[in-house]
């Protein structure tokens, strides 16, 4: 089968869609599958082949983002040449709708992965009165897709309560199994490199932005360190526009000597660093997979996280790790407690359980491997395939290539 993969980012820039992509794509060529990825120009991209780069607007924006092109007539040009079975579109908008024109066009069906929270990226385009309107245009455009992919059961639940009609399937992103094998002497090097002598060393991988509500965890370690001490180092893994205030807020919190902002580490790294730390802790309450809570699970880290949409998929107290749920003061803006945050922190470290959660981790890691991922896409993949030309059975097209 040849799958066209059309996103919106990709690497060199680091996000969870572009680490989704790229292993997705890997994982259906071992089946013996072609795949190209349609995928934006960045500065120091890497050149690399059956990855069809289109034009971009603009380039280096929100931390290396490039702001897509997705009327570049490159695009429509490669893919006729490809002669493609079925496209695999990862954003419903912009390349989303060059992708809906194709899928019109050429008579070829299409699946779209909702991998984002759109209404938590609103206000990077001053459209955050927008949200009320996003499910009136999901509705639309991914009603015009054949099938829906969601990373989570649920996403899956929130796609249909908003109105989304055609077959849903959970597809989580996949882990690698490189993910499960990090190397024990680089993960020893860096927990003395940082620990710096003290008892733990906690890690949290995110993109620095709003939308990952690290203000949250920064007040809540300064809760711990006030009722614990300075017994603790985390390591603020990742870039972005929300570094200078993180920053600020640090220093206003008295957390200089305990935060380290580490700065971005490449995706296949990341597993050592989680190794090397006694817990993962995460607070963000955008995702719709959290892809870096099963990295961290595979390395044998349990995570302390809120309770969010995408993290209760993955976390089950008690057996990988531990969620906070949402504060009974109602008199507050963010229905989080940062008390309860850091008073979970220390009941986790204080019950000597840690080595039950790294057990748990590994085991709830396991699930997600990405061949047993790839396996399942392809046969969504038959399935719509056979679906629409049974449909369409006046369309004469090339058969599919199985294998």
């Amino acid at each position: 089968m040849k799958i066209a993969m059309m996103t919106n980012n990709y690497k060199p820039f680091v996000a969870g869609v572009p680490v989704s992509v790229e292993k997705l794509s890997e994982s259906l060529r071992v089946l013996g599958h072609q795949v190209v990825v349609f995928a934006p120009s960045y500065d120091r991209q890497p050149k690399e082949e059956d990855v069809v780069r289109y034009g971009a607007l603009l380039k280096g924006v929100a931390g290396g983002f490039s702001v897509p092109n997705s009327l570049d007539p490159k695009i429509e040009k490669k893919f006729r040449e490809g002669n493609f079975d079925v496209i695999h579109v990862h954003h419903p908008m912009l390349i989303g709708t060059t992708a809906r024109y194709l899928s019109r066009k050429y008579h070829v069906p299409i699946v779209c992965t909702y991998h984002t929270r759109y209404e938590q990226y609103l206000h990077y385009v001053g459209l955050s009165g927008l949200q009320r309107f996003l499910p009136v245009y999901l509705q639309r455009t991914l009603g015009a897709c054949n099938m829906v992919f969601a990373p989570t059961p649920n996403i899956r639940a929130y796609l249909k309560e908003i109105g989304i009609s055609v077959p849903i399937e959970v597809l989580p992103t996949g882990l690698s199994g490189q993910s499960f094998h990090p190397d024990a002497s680089k993960a020893a090097f860096l927990r003395t490199k940082f620990c710096d002598g003290r008892p733990f060393l906690f890690c949290t991988v995110a993109r620095l932005a709003k939308e990952k509500n690290l203000e949250f965890l920064l007040e809540s370690l300064a809760i711990y360190k006030q009722k614990a001490g300075a017994c603790f180092k985390l390591l603020m893994i990742g870039k972005g526009p929300y570094r200078d205030r993180l920053c600020r807020r640090i220093a206003e919190l008295s957390l200089t000597e305990e935060i380290i902002l580490v700065g971005e580490v490449p995706n296949e790294d990341i597993k050592e660093y989680c190794l090397a730390s006694d817990l993962f802790l995460f607070s963000s309450l955008s995702e719709t997979q959290g892809i870096v809570l099963l990295e961290a699970m595979a390395a044998g880290t349990p995570v302390l996280a809120l309770c969010a949409t995408g993290t209760k998929d993955i976390v089950v107290n008690g057996i990988n790790g531990y969620m906070t749920d949402v504060s009974g003061d109602r008199s507050k803006d963010i229905l989080y407690d940062e008390h309860v945050f850091a008073h979970k922190l220390m009941d986790i470290l204080s019950q000597n359980e840690l080595d039950i959660l790294r057990r748990g981790a590994k085991e709830t890691a396991g699930a997600y491997d990405c061949i047993k991922i790839a396996r399942k896409a392809a046969a969504c993949y038959h399935e719509v395939l056979w679906n629409y030309e049974t449909r369409h059975a006046g369309f004469y097209r090339q058969p599919a290539r199985i294998g």
